[in-house]
């Protein structure tokens, strides 16, 4: 975590999370339209809200940004030629393995906590300029908790296959290349019954409540249990390579 602070990682999860609820708010004081305006719509208006939101950092901005962060942390110990420096500590190569990707997963929270931050205040923000007054109605906090829970695990893919690309791969490029195609392919494969076979897919799919899939799993499910596959994986591969960066 402290290397992190010598890269862009943690700009890109801060700027990130605000970039969708700044929109908001611009475009909310451009309509003059404030989430009280969706009183009487059926439903609470921080849920409207929330979903608006979403809708539309889930399908491309999340994924890339986790893509681009994985490879940052993972390709650093390349740049800096320090994979052999790591591993001359006493440390098992379980406990390095492990402990970077720790640090992707705090970086990822991160993103969500900011994103969050960032909704709320955008709710609050639009209701004082545009309304002159606070949101109407209370913030459904359990929703959100577990809304952001379901997402964050639909993330977990994506964290893993980034993570063995990253550690298979010296050239930065190719992390973020490969990252990039696979996602933008699963973007245009998404009507496709058998799109939950690309790890890039369940953010997606989170969008598309009811959906159903020939494997009769729930999406949280296959999106776990394809994480600890990918991840075994690439632990496998990691510890039986010669030449550990």
């Amino acid at each position: 975590m402290l290397k992190t602070r010598r890269t862009a990682a943690i700009w890109m999860s801060f700027i990130g999370g605000f970039f969708i609820p700044i929109i908001y708010v611009m475009y909310s004081t451009y309509k003059k339209e404030s989430i009280n305006s969706l009183i009487g719509s059926g439903m609470n208006i921080w849920r409207r809200h929330f979903g608006w939101n979403w809708e539309n950092m889930a399908p491309f901005l999340l994924p890339a940004g986790i893509i681009m962060a994985s490879s940052l942390i993972t390709q650093m110990e390349y740049k800096n030629n320090t994979w052999k420096q790591l591993h001359t500590t006493p440390q098992s190569y379980t406990t390095v393995f492990l402990a970077k990707f720790s640090a992707i997963l705090i970086l990822t929270f991160q993103f969500f906590l900011f994103f969050n931050i960032g909704i709320i205040l955008s709710g609050v923000i639009s209701c004082l300029i545009v309304d002159g007054k606070m949101p109407e109605e209370s913030i459904p906090v359990w929703y959100y908790l577990k809304e952001n829970l379901k997402y964050f695990i639909a993330c977990l893919p994506i964290l893993a296959i980034q993570y063995l690309i990253s550690l298979r791969f010296k050239n930065f490029l190719v992390s973020i290349g490969v990252g990039l195609i696979m996602l933008i392919g699963t973007l245009i494969a998404a009507p496709w019954q058998h799109v939950y076979t690309s790890p890039y897919s369940y953010p997606i799919i989170r969008l598309m409540p009811g959906r159903e899939f020939p494997t009769g799993l729930s999406p949280h499910v296959m999106a776990i249990l394809y994480f600890f596959l990918l991840m075994a994986i690439s632990f496998l591969i990691y510890i039986r390579r010669k030449e550990k960066g």
